[in-house]
Formats: structure tokens, C-alpha cells, sequence
């Protein structure tokens, strides 16, 4: 029973609705004002070996776990200046499929919207001509996407989630800029917690502050090509139901590799990273996204 209940909670809230804000090469790189862009992202995940603090589960139903998700996403971004200060906001919404597979295939397969995200950011400081940049963001993500209490697999999480980030971005030598971004995400209260939290009626479900630190270089190979790679520590968000506290505290590094294209019609960015080392949960195998923007 104990064991159900672990997975179970785990479902609910990883590996896909944990991480903190990966960014992008260059994206802490103020923006130009007076900009429209629309962002398509399509993102693919595989997780497998499940892990409590530190140690490998294999009892049932953990024989071989499969648990993958696919998302695609539409972003509207504009930038503007606030008293002359470099700015921007976007709106986000996705829409994917949750499926186990191997021994949890008797779990459904859940597809439908993703909760509606907005964001905010504002730099500080922009040194254009040097490469020097400070930013800072802030992230609201409503409970608008499709969750039912009785299933334990959601897109949408039933819960306000908010983010602040702060990151700053300056040459090394040459072609090559290092960056370093940390954020901090707050997780509201989902009070309809019911097949996810082993309950025949719904009891609550609370998760405190998840931290991410990200970290790696950025090499401009000419106008047209950009490459990077990024180092994650994320760490805190452990889960309280009703007032039990769950003791599955998230510690988890990662990477992430990724290349950019700039071309008259648009960019294309492809990354991909996986997990490193983890203390609890599913491990991830895989994280594959490709997005395409454009100016509109």
C-alpha cells in the first residue's frame, strides 16, 4: 500500500510538472522592443527507473517502468521597454499525452490542454556592445488545463504555480558567453486530490518551493549557428497529502545540450539532455524539444 502511494503521488506531480524554467541560448539576451514573435514547441520525454531517496524500486509495480509524454505548444511573445528598460511577455498554451507503458500499462493514457502560462521579464541592466546582460522574470500558471481527481494522470495539475528567475549572460573569450540563471517556483494548493493521493474522495495535495540552477556555456558559431549546454540542479519541492508529509524531496541534476539556427524565415532549436543523478522519482532518459520561431 505504501508503495502504491508513492507512485501514485508521483504521477501526479513528475516527472513532467517539477522542473523550473529551462532557458533557451541567448535568452537571457534582452530583447529588441516593438517585437512580435509566435513560438511552436514540440516536446518529448521518456522516464523509466523509479528511485526512493537514493535507491533503485523494483518491487510491483516498478518490474519496468515506462512513463512518456509528448506536448506541442503555441507561445505569443512582445517586447516593449518600461522607462526605457528592455522588457517582454508571452502567453503559452500546450496541449499533450501522458502514457505509461511496461508494468504501469494498465494506468490510462490521459491527452488534452496543459494549464495556460504567462510570463513577464524585465532587464535591469543590457550592455549591448559588451554582451553583458541581467535579467529578471516572473511566471503565473493557471489551473486551466484538463484534470480530473479520479484519474491519476493529468495535464493539467489543478493548482496555480508562480516562478521568479534571475539570469545573467557575459562573454568569456571571443565567440563564447557563459550564463547562470536561478529561479524559485511556488506551488498553490490542489484541494481535489483524489486517485493520485490513494483517497476515495479528494484530500489535498501540497508541494513546497522548487529551486533550479542553471549554468553553461553559449558558442556563436557564426551569424547563422549557435550551440550551448547546460548544467541543472534543481532541488526542495517535497509533497505533502492531507498532513502527511511524503518525505520524496526532489534532487536532481541534469543536462542539456542545444543548437540554434537563424535563418530570413525564422529559428529552429534542438535540444536535448536527460537526467544525471537523481534521489527520488522516475529517472529521465530522454528530453528531446524542437521549437521554431518567427516574427509576426
Amino acid at each position: 500500500m505504501q508503495i502504491c502511494r508513492h507512485l501514485l503521488l508521483y504521477l501526479l506531480i513528475q516527472p513532467f510538472l517539477v522542473w523550473g524554467i529551462d532557458l533557451q541560448p541567448n535568452d537571457i539576451v534582452a530583447p529588441l522592443p516593438g517585437k512580435n514573435h509566435a513560438m511552436i514547441s514540440y516536446l518529448n520525454t521518456d522516464n523509466t527507473t523509479y528511485y526512493k531517496n537514493g535507491s533503485v524500486v523494483s518491487t510491483k509495480p516498478y518490474g519496468s517502468p515506462d512513463v512518456s509524454s509528448q506536448n506541442a505548444s503555441l507561445r505569443l511573445v512582445t517586447s516593449y521597454t518600461i522607462n526605457d528598460l528592455p522588457s517582454v511577455s508571452y502567453i503559452q498554451l500546450p496541449y499533450g499525452t501522458i502514457k505509461p507503458a511496461g508494468s504501469l500499462a494498465s494506468y490510462p493514457i490521459d491527452t488534452g490542454f496543459g494549464d495556460l502560462a504567462l510570463a513577464s521579464a524585465i532587464w535591469p541592466y543590457a550592455d549591448r556592445v559588451n554582451r553583458r546582460y541581467f535579467g529578471v522574470a516572473g511566471y503565473l500558471t493557471l489551473p486551466t488545463g484538463s484534470y480530473s481527481s479520479q484519474r491519476p494522470f493529468n495535464d493539467g495539475e489543478n493548482r496555480y504555480k508562480s516562478d521568479l528567475q534571475m539570469g545573467y549572460q557575459q562573454p568569456i573569450a571571443g565567440n563564447l558567453d557563459g550564463m547562470i540563471a536561478v529561479d524559485t517556483m511556488w506551488f498553490g494548493g490542489n484541494s481535489q486530490c483524489a486517485a493520485a493521493c490513494l483517497s476515495t474522495t479528494n484530500t489535498s495535495l501540497n508541494q513546497k518551493p522548487l529551486t533550479t540552477t542553471q549554468l553553461g556555456p553559449i558558442y556563436k558559431i557564426d551569424q547563422t549557428y549557435t550551440v550551448g549546454a547546460s548544467y541543472f540542479y534543481v532541488a526542495g519541492g517535497a509533497t505533502t497529502i492531507g498532513s502527511a508529509y511524503q518525505n520524496n524531496v526532489v534532487n536532481t541534476q541534469r543536462y542539456l545540450l542545444s543548437a540554434l539556427a537563424y535563418y530570413p524565415f525564422g529559428r529552429i532549436s534542438l535540444q536535448y539532455g536527460r537526467d544525471m543523478e537523481i534521489k527520488n522519482g522516475f529517472v529521465e532518459t530522454r528530453r528531446f524539444i524542437m521549437r521554431y520561431t518567427t516574427e509576426f
